[in-house]
């Protein structure tokens, strides 16, 4: 991440925050640089923005699927992404997870650490978490047994086997269970849930591997009303605790979720703002809502 963006971060973060009144800052009073993250273990949040795509470009044999993007995240945002069909969205995700390598460009998570350097396991295990439109679960299990999977936990098989909840994960679970409301059906075999209880059962699965950064694409697909309705309440209560990046298409989601919307198109930002502002933009109307 270049200098500029990193103070940029930190002037946007002092702005929202308001007037220091100690003149000392998270990290001690210092500047955070390159090499330290703020703290031990965690992801050097200090300017202001927990993740940084800086003139991304990928291109597919001779198609620039992205094309100079630039993106940034703060701590605790929920971003809504919109655009048309095969405007970036799906490949601006499979970047910051590791799945797909930039032709050139800057990807950083948080201050520090450079995702091009790492496989995706790698960053799933930094704290990425990412769902896919078609939710993933083991249908054979319960939905405690899927959750219980979910811990971050050695996974060698002799500690499996002896593996047993302590206290604070049981704790752990338990809120899980209430936040993504199937704690009435805890023991259900998750191949007999709904569509919609699938989908907030994955999201409970990432829940379980305290991600900073949720990556969630088109979530409510597919849902019911009563289901959307739900899921845009489990959003908002999951945004400040962390970051959300939604990749939807249904407009009326968005509108009950969205504080900040991008719009990509051909692979970069067509425009940015409240929903209200997108959906005024005359480029946006062109290319994305029709008139």
């Amino acid at each position: 991440m270049t200098p500029d963006l990193m103070e940029q971060g930190a002037k946007r973060r002092q702005a929202l925050s308001g007037p220091a009144t100690s003149g000392k800052t998270e990290s001690g009073g210092r500047e955070a640089g390159f090499s330290r993250i703020a703290q031990a273990g965690e992801v050097d949040v200090t300017h202001g923005r927990i993740l940084y795509l800086e003139n991304v470009n990928v291109s597919f044999d001779g198609f620039k699927a992205i094309n100079n993007l630039s993106l940034d995240i703060a701590p605790g945002e929920l971003r809504c992404i919109i655009g048309p069909n095969g405007a970036g969205k799906t490949t601006m995700m499979d970047i910051i997870t590791g799945k797909t390598r930039p032709n050139s460009g800057t990807v950083f998570f948080g201050s520090t650490i450079d995702l091009l350097r790492f496989n995706e396991f790698e960053i799933a295990q930094m704290g990425i978490g990412r769902k896919f439109q078609k939710p993933t679960v083991f249908e054979q299990l319960s939905v405690f047994e899927n959750l219980e999977l979910a811990l971050k936990t050695n996974k060698a098989v002799k500690s499996a086997m002896c593996f047993k909840l302590d206290s604070t994960q049981s704790d752990r679970l338990a809120q899980v269970l209430h936040t993504i409301h199937l704690a009435g059906s805890v023991n259900n075999m998750a191949g007999n849930l709904s569509h919609g209880q699938k989908q907030w059962l994955e999201i409970g699965m990432l829940l379980m591997q305290d991600p900073k950064l949720l990556l969630l694409d088109e979530p409510v697909a597919g849902m019911t009303d009563e289901e959307t309705v739900r899921t845009a309440e489990l959003f908002i209560s999951l945004k400040k605790h962390h970051s959300l990046v939604v990749v939807e298409h249904d407009m009326s989601f968005i509108e009950r979720i969205s504080e900040k919307v991008t719009v990509l198109h051909e692979g970069s930002v067509l425009a940015e703002g409240t929903l209200a502002q997108v959906q005024n933009n005359e480029k946006v109307i062109e290319v994305y809502l029709g008139r």
